[in-house]
């Protein structure tokens, strides 16, 4: 028997990390033998148990090695770092992705979802996707050819759902204010009356701009013009006060890598009876298959009907979503706003302390779970938060867009944060801004 089915003979017996091991080994050590190669190793002796006779070029040597995943505390604006509890539960075994037990954890993940975002509404799930996705799930559900889509942007998100909505044929119509500002009820009424819009999208949390929207009010305003109201919530939800069926928001979405501090790959998103009834509606279906919410509430049992195949569900992104909605609830929505208001202003009071300054200048603009700060005069923003990283293993990011190179952005977001981690971060900017020559004014040891 040659010497790679005795090989392979013995791992069936054994576990797959030592199979695979044996397997290495063994390829390696003939790739090294003289005139041998990988096509004359496998095809000696191998007629007739389906072995392709066509050369097979060599693994790539990196896959025969550790993955380097060294500790870092992700300061930036997301991912978060994930605790334990959420990190076990992405290494749980496999279930079929219909199967009952899984289902039912499909369920806690939607009685989850409805907590954190305080709506009773049955079209509520995840979308198989990171943020983007459940963006793109809900431009192509709600928009139709013609519709006009009002987007209010002040920051990178209102310009990515505005590209999105021009491409499901939406007429995009744009309030536009500079970053690190948000928008006026009378700015709002103003578009409304004016476009007429079918759909008003707004950023509830700019990552980018590092601005909180006051969102009470909008969807009153929304509704008084026939125009569902759509708030992006992926970098606030759970971090600020957010009451879906209370401020009338017809559809609403987040992401997982942030507050929830779970690895990105399953959204939460959540539509009204009112937004549900335009997709119903719909004279054409929606243009991406994988999106249609038709399907999809039906996979996640929100229609009443027998579930049916759509497509297979992330099962270990499903598992660690469900874990840190689970870390949410045992914390509070009450508690877990007021976490994050304190440690916001903290690092506030600690950034003012080193002589920095803010990039948000109203107060009550400010995102508590990410923080924009003015890069100094003269200052390398990348090689502050590259000697971060180099020296504390914290990340410290730069900005986005007409804010690129002018400021950094510092996230405080779920299970990061916490009063030791703003003292980290804060040491962390210090240590860099010295380092480049830029003298601070201290008190971060606070």
């Amino acid at each position: 028997m040659p010497i790679v089915w005795r090989t392979i003979d013995i791992c069936m017996s054994k576990k797959m990390a030592t199979c695979r091991r044996k397997l290495l080994r063994t390829v390696r050590l003939l790739h090294r033998m003289s005139g041998t190669t990988p096509e004359a190793i496998v095809g000696s002796g191998t007629e007739g148990r389906g072995v392709a006779t066509m050369p097979v070029t060599a693994p790539p040597d990196s896959l025969t090695k550790p993955m380097n995943f060294p500790l870092k505390t992700l300061m930036g604006p997301g991912p978060s770092n994930c605790p334990p509890r959420v990190l076990n539960a992405s290494a749980l075994p496999m279930l079929g992705h219909l199967h009952p037990e899984f289902t039912q954890i499909m369920d806690e993940v939607k009685a989850g979802i409805q907590y954190a975002f305080q709506t009773g509404n049955k079209w509520t799930l995840c979308v198989s996707a990171t943020g983007h996705g459940a963006m793109e799930a809900a431009a192509t559900n709600l928009v139709e050819e013609g519709d006009v889509a009002l987007v209010c942007e002040n920051g990178l998100w209102g310009q990515r759902f505005a590209d999105m909505a021009q491409r499901n044929g939406a007429v995009v119509v744009k309030l536009q204010k500079p970053m690190g500002t948000v928008f006026s009820l009378d700015e709002i009424e103003k578009g409304l009356t004016e476009h007429k819009p079918r759909v008003l999208f707004i950023t509830h949390g700019e990552s980018s701009g590092t601005t909180v929207q006051q969102l009470p009010g909008i969807g009153d305003l929304c509704h008084k013009h026939a125009c569902l109201l759509l708030v992006d919530s992926v970098a606030a939800m759970g971090g600020v006060p957010l009451f879906m069926d209370s401020w009338g928001i017809d559809v609403m979405y987040t992401g997982a890598q942030k507050v929830l501090s779970a690895p990105p790959g399953a959204s939460p998103i959540s539509f009204s009876d009112r937004a549900r009834q335009k997709v119903q509606s719909r004279k054409s279906p929606p243009r991406s298959y994988y999106f249609d919410m038709n399907h999809l509430a039906n996979y996640w049992g929100c229609d009443g009907e027998a579930r049916r195949y759509h497509h297979t569900g992330p099962i270990s992104s499903v598992y660690a979503i469900r874990e840190g909605l689970a870390r949410l609830a045992d914390v509070g929505l009450e508690k877990s706003w007021e976490i994050h208001s304190a440690c916001a202003k903290m690092l506030h009071n600690g950034i003012e302390e080193l002589g920095l300054e803010l990039f948000v200048k109203d107060e009550a603009a400010r995102l508590p779970c990410i923080t924009g700060v003015r890069v100094p005069e003269g200052v390398n923003w990348k090689q502050v938060s590259d000697l971060a990283m180099k020296d504390y293993r914290v990340e410290i990011s730069g900005g986005l867009g007409a804010m690129a190179g002018k400021i950094w952005r510092i996230g405080l977001m779920g299970y990061n944060c916490t009063p030791d981690n703003v003292r980290l971060v804060l040491r962390a900017l210090k240590h860099g801004l010295e380092q480049v020559g830029f003298k601070t004014r201290g008190g971060h040891e606070k």
